[in-house]
């Protein structure tokens, strides 16, 4: 099944072969390894200040407004997963007394200690940078948040109508007194506490009740237009001053907005699990019910009523945050949907100029050569095309498709469902425990199954987060096959958000593989063999620390030697520990970290040949992406694929990291890719020693150079030209 390959496949223009980006620090014969104790950030703590370097986006003024005030959205949202997931398991763990270190050897209570410490730091800057610098930029722009003590009395009356049209009917007060227990209110729900009096009683009764309000009600109202102004109120604002209304005959003395969040995770022994999609759905419902690990409620609350939710909630004080008010600025994602383009980044249209953009030649394309699509400068379409193309090529038999996370009404899931229904053999991977999208792929699955499709869940104890599309076609008197491999997500919507590399190819060598990793996964298989692939949990971590183990070589013999590995987060000890040698050896080293980086750059005798650097900018830094020099060989070693550094990533997830064969192909990672993420001022961040991150330098009268501009200035010009 060998084919010919295209001489011009489909990136790249120029013609040399492939070698290091960026400078190469040349490695001595022998480089002589002090003896140094290793060092290493704490997971957690570098988590935030990756939410610290969001949270920098939206205080920067360069920046469109309403972009600065999504960027405030974001921060909100990390913060609200980071308690769910990562503090919650450290509060069990400290509870537990049983707690497997973390990378720094922090105990869990010091790290919660200095968690608090970050957060609520960066809690203040927050609200500062809302109520200091936003609300007054977005006001010049006529864009006005009002507060209710603000409101003049047509306005008052405005509101109170509303609120007996729209919020009253679907409230429901509940009192907490010895005949009401405390109601168990949902995870990152709003609530309002409300204290009041009944002024004919003596002595005064003191009475307290919460509001809970449903998911329902818009967050953010829009008044009316006041001229060219735009208006809004927070909900809790209009509940607050209205609140009287459920309590005739009593005196409200104080109303005040608080959140709980609730531990999120998913505990699920699958062993013991004999139907995992019940026993998710099971979970899900526990979920709501969650232990508290945060409570966030507005400045000015009583004492009393403030030690009573505490109380009621088993929390303490270290888990509560006193805000400035508004609750939960992640509402704030709203205004994303005004019609102001003056105050947000230029539109970007992905460009469709990839030669598949033709669905009907996607597969004599694919025979030619192999093609490679950088979102979301390149259109997200081929990757739909590929499956719907298949689920209506007669000549398909057979399609193989895993589902990590989807989009709501997904063009993936309707094309399986479309194949199987015109008799082709469809086999999906929906992976049920994708965090926070569990109960859409439950939907996803039973709709696949409903229309015959094979679905299936995976290896026992791990998540299937690879992302892998193969087609069976007939062709001749033979099978051929056809393969998407993937860095992101099967979600068109995300494609235009998030940045990742979409590789199809027809080679033999991957597709076999492939081919073999949906057997294993749908079968049995004890030991899997796979010649190209490197595929977690079998082999990934190995071939990993086998690469970086010949760049280490190849230094200690004074050839080239060279990594730069692109990911989201960098955790795993032993890779740490195996970079730190590789520094030691002399091999030049070039990390582009978007997230958590538990490794310590620009430390003498152990990593002073390291650099690592986090971009965050307009779109989400997705793509993962690896390159070894390889000198010996005589060839670099180029991956792309699903997995981070990260031990879940390495043991418990199945994985893919696969091969870029194609030279030209290769050589555009490494002369373009890598060199302009490598070059960024404007969006990059540099990680010192000391834990900052600081921007990158320039010359004295450098222009800022941003990736992302210039990979979308590039997207332009190609389609301009017809590439």
């Amino acid at each position: 099944m060998d084919k010919p390959r295209s001489s011009k496949p489909t990136r790249v223009r120029t013609k040399k072969t492939t070698r290091a980006v960026a400078p190469v620090v040349k490695a001595k014969p022998v480089v002589k390894e002090r003896r140094k104790k290793a060092a290493y950030f704490n997971r957690e703590l570098s988590w935030l200040a990756f939410n610290r370097r969001v949270l920098e986006q939206a205080q920067d003024a360069r920046l469109p407004l309403l972009e600065r005030v999504k960027f405030l959205a974001i921060v909100c949202s990390n913060l609200d997963e980071f308690f769910e997931i990562r503090v919650a398991g450290i509060i069990q763990q400290a509870e537990s007394g049983v707690a497997e270190p973390s990378v720094d050897g922090l105990p869990p209570r010091e790290q919660l200690r200095r968690i608090h410490s970050v957060v609520a730091a960066q809690v203040e800057d927050l609200y500062r940078c809302w109520h200091s610098e936003l609300i007054p930029a977005l006001a010049k722009k006529d864009i006005v948040f009002e507060s209710a003590k603000d409101l003049d009395d047509g306005d008052v009356a405005w509101v109170r109508t509303y609120f007996r049209e729209q919020i009253y009917p679907v409230l429901t007060p509940l009192a907490l007194d010895q005949s009401h227990p405390f109601p168990q209110l949902g995870n990152k729900t709003l609530n309002i506490i409300v204290a009041l009096d009944n002024p004919e009683t003596t002595p005064i009764e003191r009475l307290v009740a919460i509001l809970p309000v449903p998911r329902i009600l818009p967050r953010l109202v829009a008044l009316p237009p006041d001229g060219t102004k735009q208006r809004f109120l927070f909900l809790s604002e209009i509940i607050k001053l209205c609140a009287g209304e459920f309590f005739p005959g009593y005196r409200v003395l104080q109303a005040h907005a608080f959140r709980v969040t609730r531990n999120s995770d998913l505990y699920i022994d699958e062993e013991e699990a004999e139907n995992l999609l019940k026993k998710i759905e099971e979970e899900l419902r526990n979920r709501r019910r969650g232990a508290a690990v945060r409570l966030e409620i507005e400045e000015g609350v009583d004492s009393t009523i403030f030690a009573t939710l505490c109380e009621h909630l088993d929390l303490s004080h270290e888990y509560v945050f006193r805000l400035a008010g508004p609750l939960n600025l992640l509402r704030l994602m709203a205004l994303a949907e005004l019609d102001r383009p003056d105050l947000k980044f230029p539109p970007f249209t992905p460009v469709a100029c990839s030669p598949l953009r033709v669905p009907e030649q996607i597969f004599d394309t694919l025979r030619a050569q192999d093609v490679l699509l950088h979102h979301p400068y390149d259109a997200f379409t081929p990757v739909v095309d590929f499956v719907e193309q298949a689920a209506r090529d007669p000549q398909v038999f057979a399609i193989k498709q895993t589902l990590y996370r989807t989009s709501g009404d997904s063009p993936i899931v309707r094309a399986l469902i479309a194949a199987s229904r015109n008799g082709k053999q469809v086999t999906a991977l929906v992976e049920l425990k994708a965090r926070f999208d569990e109960a859409n792929n439950i939907q996803w699955a039973r709709q696949l199954e409903e229309a015959g499709v094979h679905v299936v869940y995976g290896l026992v104890g791990h998540k299937t987060h690879c992302k892998c599309s193969l087609v069976v076609r007939r062709e001749g008197d033979g099978m051929r096959r056809y393969v998407h491999l993937g860095t992101g997500n099967y979600n068109p919507r995300t494609a235009r958000l998030y940045t990742d590399l979409s590789y199809f190819t027809s080679r033999e060598s991957i597709t076999e593989d492939v081919a073999n990793l949906f057997n294993s996964l749908t079968g049995f298989s004890r030991e899997p063999q796979f010649r190209h692939l490197l595929i977690a949990p079998f082999t990934l971590h190995a071939r990993i620390q086998e690469l970086i183990t010949t760049e280490i070589e190849n230094a200690r013999a004074g050839r080239p030697a060279r990594i730069i590995a692109k990911m989201n987060s960098l955790v795993d000890k032993a890779t740490i520990d195996k970079l730190y040698e590789a520094s030691a050896a002399g091999v030049s080293i070039d990390l582009i970290v978007r997230g958590t980086c538990c490794l310590v750059p620009g430390v003498e005798g152990l990593s002073e040949n390291i650099r690592v650097r986090s971009i965050v900018g307009r779109f989400l830094e997705h793509a993962r992406a690896f390159y070894f020099e390889n000198a010996q060989a005589g060839e670099p070693k180029v991956f792309l694929g699903s997995a981070d550094w990260m031990p879940r990533n390495f043991f418990r997830r199945i994985e893919v990291v696969f091969p870029v064969e194609d030279p030209t192909l290769r050589d555009w990672i490494a002369k373009e890719f890598f060199p302009t993420e490598l070059r960024d001022t404007a969006n990059a961040r540099e990680l010192y020693a000391d834990g900052s991150y600081r921007p990158v330098k320039r010359k004295p009268g450098e222009a800022a150079f941003s990736a992302q501009a210039s990979f979308m200035a590039s997207a332009v010009a190609r389609a301009r030209n017809g590439e």
